[in-house]
């Protein structure tokens, strides 16, 4: 019997993009940024291969004054950057793994520096729900192609299928951000499977 413990996970300081919308593990996440809090942030990740952190915003808006984020929120990395016109950035960032906001602090130039934890993989999970659900993402994926979804398309792995499921339905964000928040594949995908039945879009 291993009686040592993993620990905590360590402590992490990322900057924090506060946005009107849930970034899940696995999504393709365009963004338009003129902000120059927000640019100094992206060309930093840039130079230094670095992540930053996405929450939904729980008070306040995404432009001005910082915004309050929630705190559970997902690591982002660019992927792809362009800039056609000036003083505009359009990035596609890449969902990565979840964390849990510990503390923030706010510079000067208003951008907000997170402490995090990130959360634990989820464990491997086959509930009855899978087949159906993720027969419905297989079709959502072929009919937008690569482009939209980003590759490996896992439909045997119950955490990819539901995150995929909450990224595209059309949920509230309040309702998205509880299932970011919860840490039961199993449990989530029955929500998502018992909307996707609701809505008449099985079979």
């Amino acid at each position: 019997m291993n009686l040592l413990s993993a620990g905590p996970a360590p402590v992490e300081t990322v900057p924090i993009f506060p946005l009107a919308t849930v970034l899940f593990p696995g999504m393709r996440l365009p963004l338009r940024i003129f902000e120059q809090r927000y640019m100094d942030m992206a060309k930093a990740c840039l130079k230094h291969d670095s992540a930053f952190g996405v929450c939904l915003i729980r008070e306040g808006a995404e432009v001005g004054t910082p915004a309050v984020p929630e705190p559970v929120g997902c690591l982002a990395r660019i992927a792809e950057w362009d800039m056609e016109t000036v003083g505009i950035l359009k990035v596609r960032a890449d969902g990565l793994e979840r964390f849990r906001l510990l503390r923030t602090q706010t510079t000067a130039a208003g951008l907000i520096l997170g402490d995090i934890e990130r959360l634990a993989a989820e464990a491997p999970a086959q509930p009855p729900e899978l087949a159906d659900s993720a027969a419905f993402v297989r079709k959502v994926v072929e009919a937008l192609g690569s482009a939209r979804f980003a590759q490996p398309y896992r439909y045997d792995d119950a955490s990819w299928v539901g995150f995929r499921l909450a990224e595209i339905l059309p949920l509230r964000q309040a309702a998205k951000q509880k299932l970011l928040e919860l840490t039961d594949p199993a449990a989530r995908l029955s929500v998502l499977h018992r909307f996707l039945r609701e809505q008449g879009l099985l079979g």
